[in-house]
């Protein structure tokens, strides 16, 4: 999603918190560092099963490090993804908040077509939308098949995205949850899972401190 205007960014604290059900994995990096990643991939590692696991630890490690640079890139206010018992990564997902100063916050049905932007990719057939009332706030739902470009710009290749435009009432910021996955075949249960995680979110400003003054 672009940014909404050209104006100095909106200088509003939170926290976003989610009741992750068993399988996501909280991929937040605070320096963006590939040292940071390797600490997080090593407890990520050591928290799994290996009787359960169908592929080699170090590919599940490896595998967490890349992913947790390539989702903290740019600077999210949390990054996870979902990996299964067997250690497959299924989907990623981020949470990202535009807003401006002085600016008012554009209505659901202003942002529902900016939710259909991305820098590298275009959507393919009719987008299924639906308007929600979430716990952290109102919100708008898109869901939809993507052509992403690929290294080089030769091709294209498939995956699949939700995203949600929250608004939390109270706060200026729109918060916008994004979740991908490229196991076409597996959206149903991928759908399923990111709907769960949105249900439980809950967004907290934060004070002075950095302190979360209350849960949505």
């Amino acid at each position: 999603m672009t940014a909404l205007d050209d104006s100095a960014p909106l200088d509003e604290r939170f926290e976003c918190r989610f009741d992750f059900e068993p399988g996501w994995i909280d991929l937040t990096l605070r320096e963006a560092t590939k040292n940071e990643a390797r600490t997080l991939a090593r407890e990520v590692v050591h928290g799994l099963n290996p009787l359960g696991l169908e592929i080699e630890t170090s590919a599940v490690f490896e595998d967490t490090v890349e992913r947790a640079i390539d989702l903290n890139e740019d600077v999210p206010i949390l990054a996870a993804a979902y990996y299964t018992e067997a250690g497959e990564p299924l989907a990623n997902l981020v949470v990202d908040s535009y807003g401006d100063e002085g600016v008012p916050r554009p209505r659901r049905e202003e942002v529902q077509p900016r939710l259909l932007e991305w820098a590298n990719a275009r959507v393919a057939g009719e987008p299924q939308v639906a308007y929600l009332d979430l716990s952290a706030g109102p919100a708008v739902r898109v869901q939809a098949m993507l052509q992403v470009k690929r290294v080089l710009g030769f091709g294209r290749r498939l995956t699949e995205f939700i995203k949600y435009a929250v608004f939390p009432p109270g706060m200026q910021s729109l918060v916008v949850v994004t979740v991908t996955w490229e196991k076409i075949a597996r959206a149903e249960e991928i759908t399923a899972l990111a709907d769960e995680a949105v249900r439980t979110l809950r967004i907290a400003p934060l004070g002075p401190g950095g302190s979360a003054e209350a849960t949505k």
